[in-house]
């Protein structure tokens, strides 16, 4: 009699865990799936607010529109030069923005000397 208690347990639990619909597997990939839900709104509500508060600064004031026409889109006065200076780390994020493989021009002659370093004396 025991035994048939016991398996029958057993297979309660086995039922339970891996064959009902709302097995142990499918719960805990619901639960992660909720908690990397729950960072991505926390992210989006953060960058909501930080994208309202530069909206309303730029609303506000004409320097801070001309500062940022100038920062990010490279605007600039008739009458004066632009120079734009790429650091390494944006010139990496500019690839892999664009997925452009190959450097830019300031590293060719780098690439020359690397790739044809057998034929220097």
């Amino acid at each position: 009699m025991r035994n048939k208690y016991v398996l029958t347990i057993l297979i309660f639990f086995v039922w339970l865990l891996i064959i009902d619909s709302n097995n142990l597997v499918e719960r805990v990939r619901q639960i992660h799936t909720r908690n990397s839900l729950t960072r991505e709104k926390e992210y989006y509500m953060k960058r909501i607010e930080e994208d309202k508060q530069k909206l309303k600064e730029l609303r506000t004031s004409d320097e801070n529109l001309e500062k940022f026409a100038r920062e990010q889109y490279h605007m600039k006065k008739p009458n004066e030069d632009l120079f734009i200076i790429v650091t390494p780390d944006e010139e990496r994020k500019i690839r892999r923005e664009n997925k452009i493989s190959k450097p830019l021009n300031r590293d060719k002659k780098k690439e020359q000397k690397k790739k044809w370093w057998w034929f220097s004396p």
